[in-house]
């Protein structure tokens, strides 16, 4: 599949989620996806406002994460948080599914707490919509349970459903992207993240169905894709 390097770039979430990121580490972020043309930044809560300043004469997104990295807070709690980032400048929100409640088989608790994030964030845009991506954090899933959690996902009114969260014990696999892409079908987002370090790999997992891309390594990836 041909694709440009200004479409690649609009595909990237360039990302930097660790823990010890400071003020200047995401100026550093922001600049980096002003200067590459990325869609989005994707940056812990505490970081939304100083994000939207920065890109605020940008077309480029501020997405947050949600219930991060685990998925066991309570859904009003994941609610909240949401709807208090949408407040401080979060067009994007990623939030982590309640993982032990879909291991244990409780698909009505998984796709409630799904809604009330949807639900929160659509309250408190604007237009009364916002997109929420839903990580479904492969790497503890058999590929049935892939599947329940991808159905789940695509009922909720969320809008992309997320591979990892780059803390677990792996991240994006290329099986699990295309059978992503194949529960929820050609119109529905997939985001490909955790470990995508290299342009190759990124192209991969755009390849196997990934329309997203979350990585820390954007600007690494399009130099890799500019020098070709």
């Amino acid at each position: 599949m041909e694709i440009k390097g200004a479409e690649l770039a609009r595909i990237i979430d360039h990302t930097d989620l660790r823990p010890v990121a400071s003020q200047d580490d995401i100026r550093k972020l922001c600049q980096e996806a002003i200067d590459h043309g990325f869609g989005a930044v994707c940056v812990n809560g505490s970081h939304i406002s100083l994000a939207a300043d920065k890109l605020i004469d940008h077309n480029i997104d501020v997405c947050t994460v949600v219930g991060f990295p685990l998925g066991a807070s309570e859904p009003v709690v994941k609610a909240l948080e949401a709807r208090r980032a949408i407040l401080l400048g979060a067009t994007e929100i990623d939030m982590v599914m309640n993982i032990g409640a879909l291991l244990e088989g409780r698909s009505d608790l998984v796709l409630d707490d799904i809604f009330l994030v949807v639900d929160a964030v659509r309250e408190a845009t604007s237009n009364g919509e916002g997109c929420v991506k839903v990580i479904i954090e492969t790497c503890f899933l058999t590929p049935d349970q892939i599947l329940e959690a991808c159905s789940i996902v695509k009922r909720s009114g969320a809008r992309f459903v997320k591979t990892s969260t780059g803390f677990g014990s792996n991240g994006a696999k290329l099986m699990d992207i295309m059978l992503m892409r194949k529960t929820v079908g050609i119109d529905f987002g997939v985001k490909a993240a955790g470990g995508i370090k290299a342009l190759d790999f990124a192209l991969e997992c755009i390849e196997a169905g990934a329309n997203r891309i979350g990585t820390s390594s954007g600007p690494k990836i399009m130099a890799g894709f500019n020098s070709r």
